[in-house]
């Protein structure tokens, strides 16, 4: 198993989704206030773990493209954390492209270096536990939020936000590795 391949590979899955809804949509979504977007991610999270607990999904979409739309909008996030939000798009799609790509590089070295000093313990952990820890720092983000993104002794949204994303790009890993028996 090499992690950083898997890990370049489920990336790559996340941003030919990023870059398919860019060009149907635009950067529609640089209008979203960074608790609008906590709360898709957390909207995310939710189905996963409800369809975990019930084991089959009434609209036919699996945990999957859950844990993409979560990659997804974590960079989002961060985005919008450094540019601020907007009352329209303003984001041309070249810009929100290097953006993204900046931030997965971001994720994948942050990965690297927790992996090491981890020594790979998210393999030995099971999906749910992915999911559990997404909505555990969604709370997190949220009660920061609240207190006007400012913290005592504990890491800032951006840093949460990157968290859900390797979390979740584990999730992916781990989905993939099933399938494939």
């Amino acid at each position: 198993m090499d992690t950083n391949k898997e890990f370049s590979q489920a990336m790559a899955q996340c941003r030919d989704i990023f870059l398919k809804k860019l060009q149907d949509y635009g950067a529609s979504w640089r209008i979203m206030r960074p608790s609008s977007i906590t709360d898709q991610i957390f909207i995310k999270a939710k189905r996963i773990r409800s369809l975990e607990t019930k084991g089959f999904s009434a609209v036919g979409e699996g945990i999957l493209p859950e844990f993409i739309a979560i990659v997804n909008y974590g960079i989002i996030g961060i985005i919008q954390l450094e540019q601020g939000y907007v009352d329209s798009k303003d984001m041309p799609q070249q810009q929100a492209i290097e953006l993204y790509d900046r931030i997965a590089e971001q994720a994948r070295e942050l990965m690297i270096k927790k992996n090491h000093d981890y020594d790979e313990a998210w393999r030995g952990m099971r999906v749910p536990s992915y999911t559990d820890l997404i909505l555990m720092k969604i709370e997190r983000v949220k009660e920061i939020e609240d207190h006007a993104g400012q913290t005592v002794v504990s890491e800032g949204i951006d840093a949460n936000y990157m968290d859900m994303i390797n979390y979740a790009v584990f999730g992916i890993i781990k989905l993939k590795e099933e399938e494939q028996g």
